[in-house]
């Protein structure tokens, strides 16, 4: 594979090659005797007339797309933690400008068709080419030892292309050729990951060594631990620190359950023993009651259990459960000051980060917090212009709410979470 540098690879040895053969060629005499140039530069940088003005090829790069037959080879993929498992390449296609420049007469015809010629010539660009003509400092692209050879084709491009073409470059419009180079393939620096070869399937039972071999159900559920919902208690869209969640799914049952918590953001990742019992249905768990660790978020919740008969345990599929705030310490009044700002003072649970955003909902009203510079379960708001009156309050921090409904009797009721402004 190639580096980074192998596009500027390409135009450097394609620039070289024409350099060399307008030089094997001689055309000086084509030219009235004048001497030509093959520069790489932008078409609005050339001078067209005055004293720098001179017959010259130019090889203009105004384009770059991902190459159709290997950008579907693979896919960039990572697992649950973000490891990086595979590696492509990164496969391009160039697309370049060969226009001929000439103050006189027919110089630029002559040299667009030396160029053409020699693209022709050489469709397939040879690695030993492709060595002796980089430059030294990009000889660190590889470019001649990667796994596709460089192949140039022509370009057909209409008069309308041409045209929106050379008006964006802000340019005048100059005997122009276009080619296509491929493929480029650019190795991303980093690790990937593969598997080992399997040598038995599952682990070989202690006594006899023979191994378990394929699982087989007769249903249609798989034959390994899953959990297809999570419930909180009271029928609630998320759990409070300290209380007790269910999973519910399937071959649960076993030894060493538990439950395995994380959040990459909030830096979390813990396994929890599962609450007593082994229904194969279901498994339960505590929300840890440690408010400086876990914070308000969505957490991936997944089942770990040793099987009977497995030597090991396994981790099921992953949902994910919300931890929400819970107001500790809501004061029942406030009263308000000469200017119309009540200042309510609040304590919660979990601790709230400095990063979090935290606010106070009054009625239909959001209040933000004021500032806090360190984890803190204690939030002040300032109520601008507050009504007089009682309101139904809940917290909010990252936008996940305080529970504020009691959903376990039908039909559902407000809690008592009730301000009273002054």
């Amino acid at each position: 594979m190639s580096s980074a540098l192998a596009v500027a690879g390409v135009t450097a040895v394609l620039r070289g090659m024409l350099e060399s053969w307008l030089g094997e060629q001689d055309i000086n005499i084509a030219l009235n005797g004048a001497n030509a140039d093959v520069t790489a530069v932008a078409p609005d940088t050339i001078d067209l007339t005055g004293p720098n003005a001179s017959p010259r090829l130019n090889l203009f790069l105004h384009q770059v797309s991902h190459n159709i037959g290997w950008r579907n080879v693979d896919q960039p993929a990572g697992d649950a933690r973000g490891t990086r498992t595979t590696n492509p390449p990164l496969a391009l296609d160039l697309h370049y400008l060969l226009t001929a420049y000439g103050p006189g007469e027919l110089q630029a015809e002559v040299l667009l068709g030396f160029g053409m010629q020699l693209l022709h010539r050489m469709p397939v660009i040879a690695r030993q080419e492709i060595e002796d003509r980089l430059p030294q400092p990009l000889r660190a692209s590889e470019l001649g030892r990667q796994l596709e050879m460089i192949k140039v084709t022509p370009e057909q491009m209409g008069i309308e292309d041409l045209s929106r073409l050379w008006s964006a470059l802000q340019a005048r419009y100059r005997p122009t050729a276009a080619y296509q180079v491929s493929v480029v393939l650019i190795e991303v620096p980093g690790e990937g990951q593969a598997a080992q070869p399997v040598l038995t399937r599952g682990a070989p039972d202690q006594v006899n060594g023979t191994e378990p071999g394929v699982l087989v159900g007769t249903g249609t559920l798989p034959t390994l631990p899953g959990i297809t919902a999570i419930r909180p208690p009271d029928l609630q869209p998320g759990a409070m620190l300290g209380q007790q969640v269910t999973l519910e799914g399937h071959h649960l049952d076993g030894m060493s359950r538990g439950v395995h918590i994380e959040n990459r953001l909030l830096e979390v990742d813990r396994i929890v023993n599962a609450t007593a019992g082994n229904q194969g249905e279901r498994i339960s768990f505590t929300v840890p009651n440690q408010p400086a660790q876990f914070a308000v978020g969505t957490y991936a919740i997944s089942a770990r259990v040793q099987r009977p008969g497995e030597a090991q345990a396994r981790e099921s599929n992953r949902l994910p459960l919300t931890i929400v705030p819970r107001i500790t310490n809501l004061p029942l009044s406030v009263a308000r000051d000469a200017q119309g700002t009540a200042t309510i003072t609040i304590q919660c649970r979990p601790n709230v980060r400095p990063f979090q955003r935290a606010s106070l909902i009054l009625g239909s009203r959001e209040v933000p917090a004021d500032d806090h510079l360190s984890a803190t379960d204690t939030l002040s708001f300032a109520v601008t212009n507050a009504d007089v009156g009682s309101h139904l309050a809940r917290l909010r921090v990252d936008g996940i709410d305080s529970v504020i409904v009691d959903r376990a009797v039908s039909p559902p009721v407000f809690l008592n979470r009730k301000v009273e402004i002054t």
